[in-house]
């Protein structure tokens, strides 16, 4: 599709020189050949020091490549490592010959870079490979020694954390795209990378950023985009014309609803329980995606997880929860939800408002702008005592619940010592894990969220989203 670009208006500066791309805008200069509309939009390219969905999406698997990637059924395949040894704790991998798409080489001296480079992250995404110290054997071969054994190094290798970062830091990747413009908020333009070392793109693609799903919608059908990813409002597709493709992908986004542990009212357990019986997570699937996602009985745990255990945590028990509220004391509670303004969020919230006041909350919706003040003042500075936000990085339990210091504030050292042990030795401590998280009720999945795509005039979308990017390179016009 062939349609003047936004870049054409945005104010143009160099993205030379710009540390991991933050927030500099550049004008696109050719026009996109395939248009993709989203509504979570990247306000920086920078992940090592920005939190949230957006930028990895863009940007994993098109401009950045791992060592190993991971399949659809979970497995690891080579990556930018051809092979590699696992000795105990100490992996070798065998680099493949790449370039950067600047021309630089790809070598086991920028991987080692980019590996302990993880360990300066401020982005929480960083401590995933604390343990992990790299070095340069050769050219092309790198180890990769860690403190202690870990189940799970190789899967973290194949997400965010385990991208090949440029060492300039500036936006650079060994990937089949290059960033050719980015206006924060606005856009990220994508260049087929003609230098790729392995099979290239085949068209240029355009990430545009809407503020809802019904103005992207519109797009596609006025002809302006080509793709609409994430389609948050089923409701919608009763009106599209029969020759527009649909599909109906997996991912890993569970739809969360965070309770402060830190903070009054959910430092009671008491209260936590009390809102999991309270929310009638079927009611939520059916208005929010007229029943297409899939229930994890309440818990922070994708269907495709190891981990995944099928129970029900906390069947819809309204009486249940006016209970564990009375004997909490804690009928006539104030309760502010902090609501992104992301339209599943926002739909969300206005059932929450109903339910939660029905078992006696005195609530109050706030709406913080998404991303930029909701990543601040919630995820940041913990300033909220509940809030919604779809989860999607893959397997991130450990994340989400290993530390007081993320913004769940969840504090349970048996669960940590269980991600440990599971992490060293046995996997399948990670059931108990998950129990005791449910146990101790430290935050609601409502539902593992479908990943609704609407294209016309393309081939190659593919709807699932295993790991953290859009799979752009096959997209045909």
């Amino acid at each position: 599709m062939k349609l003047p670009s936004l870049g054409a208006v945005a104010l143009a500066f160099t993205l030379a020189g710009c540390s991991a791309g933050h927030t500099a805008v550049v004008e696109a200069t050719d026009t996109p050949s395939v248009v993709l509309a989203t509504t979570a939009a990247a306000t920086s390219l920078d992940f090592t020091t920005t939190g949230g969905a957006a930028i990895p999406a863009a940007l994993m698997g098109n401009v950045y490549e791992t060592l190993v990637t991971i399949a659809d059924d979970g497995s690891i395949q080579p990556g930018l490592a051809e092979s590699w040894d696992i000795d105990g704790t100490e992996y070798t991998f065998h680099l493949r010959e790449a370039t950067f798409s600047n021309g630089d080489a790809f070598s086991a001296e920028t991987a080692a870079w980019a590996i302990n480079h993880t360990h300066e992250w401020t982005n929480a995404l960083g401590k995933q490979l604390a343990a992990a110290h790299a070095r340069a054997v050769d050219e092309h071969t790198l180890k990769i020694s860690l403190d202690a054994p870990s189940e799970s190094f190789l899967w973290k290798l194949g997400t965010t954390v385990g991208a090949m970062l440029h060492p300039s830091g500036e936006t650079i990747g060994t990937g089949p795209y290059t960033v050719r413009a980015f206006s924060p908020g606005e856009y990220v333009d994508l260049a087929v990378n003609r230098d790729y070392w392995g099979e290239s793109a085949h068209e240029d693609v355009q990430i545009r950023y809407f503020p809802d799903i019904v103005s992207s919608v519109n797009a596609l059908q006025s002809g302006s985009v080509d793709i609409v990813w994430a389609v948050q409002n089923p409701e919608l597709l009763a009106n599209l014309p029969e020759d527009y493709e649909v599909q109906v992908g997996a991912t890993n986004g569970e739809v969360l609803v965070s309770m402060n542990n830190q903070t009054a009212p959910f430092d009671d357990v008491t209260v936590r329980r009390a809102v999991a019986y309270g929310v009638d997570r079927e009611l939520a699937n059916r208005i929010l995606f007229d029943g297409m996602a899939t229930d994890t009985g309440g818990a922070p745990v994708a269907p495709a997880d190891p981990w995944f255990t099928g129970k029900n945590y906390y069947p819809y028990d309204p009486e249940k929860a006016k209970e564990l509220m009375a004997s909490a004391g804690a009928e006539g509670t104030p309760l502010t939800i902090t609501v992104p303004t992301l339209p599943y969020a926002q739909t969300l919230g206005e059932l929450l408002y109903s339910q939660l006041t029905d078992i006696g909350f005195d609530v109050t919706l706030e709406s913080a702008e998404f991303p930029a003040l909701w990543l601040g003042q919630v995820m940041g500075a913990k300033d909220y005592q509940m809030s919604i936000v779809a989860h999607v990085e893959p397997r991130d339990i450990t994340t989400l619940f290993g530390s007081p210091d993320y913004y769940l504030g969840y504090d349970n050292a048996h669960t940590r010592e269980l991600f440990a042990e599971a992490d060293a030795k046995d996997p399948e401590l990670m059931h108990d894990a998950v129990d005791q998280i449910m146990d101790d009720a430290g935050a609601l999945t409502v539902a593992n969220m479908p990943n609704i795509v609407l294209s016309h005039g393309v081939t190659g979308v593919d709807a699932n989203q295993v790991t953290d990017g859009i799979r752009l390179k096959e997209i045909t016009q």
